[in-house]
């Protein structure tokens, strides 16, 4: 292609520059630089977010909230336990925590097998915990629970993430 079929199809404009000399708006776009395109800004209608999160996997109980009504009861006993204070209130806390924290696992546990987002991290750590645990109920001695949290970790980070993978589509990390 020549370079007339890049010009407007209307005359160009001449204008005087500070020599004197006339140029043509045709070349004095040629030689400034184009700004740099504008980023994307994210969906802000409704029907694109409703498609992002309904691309989310679903629950295999269908559409009743019970995460969410699971999150809910957390907060209620973390409250409760609070207020109630004493050997009480720390366990009403204790199983707010427990409650608050299968709530979140189960739905991290959900998007990560279902390709949506990588939870690796969160799923490795709940191996390591799990491990951890069973060290040291099992009378292991205290100086070999981080060797194990650690030997944990190194297993499961990339047996998580060869599973995300997979499931992925062959993506290795997919945040949005």
């Amino acid at each position: 292609m020549g370079r007339r079929s890049r010009q407007r199809a209307s005359a160009p404009s001449r204008e005087r520059t500070s020599s004197g000399t006339r140029t043509s708006a045709s070349v004095r776009e040629r030689t400034e630089p184009a700004p740099p395109p504008r980023p994307q800004a994210p969906p802000t209608t409704a029907a694109a977010r409703r498609t992002r999160r309904e691309s989310a996997p679903q629950p295999p109980w269908g559409s009743f909230p019970l995460v969410e009504l699971c999150a809910l009861a957390a907060i209620v006993l973390g409250v409760w336990g609070i207020l109630r204070g004493g050997r009480g209130g720390a366990v009403l806390l204790t199983a707010a925590m427990l409650l608050g924290s299968v709530a979140g696992l189960e739905v991290a546990i959900r998007e990560h097998l279902g390709g949506y987002r990588s939870h690796t991290l969160v799923l490795s750590g709940v191996v390591a915990i799990a491990a951890v645990a069973i060290a040291f109920f099992a009378d292991a001695p205290r100086t070999t629970l981080l060797v194990v949290a650690a030997a944990a970790l190194l297993v499961a980070i990339p047996g998580f993430r060869a599973l995300f993978k997979r499931r992925s589509g062959g993506v290795g990390m997919r945040v949005r």
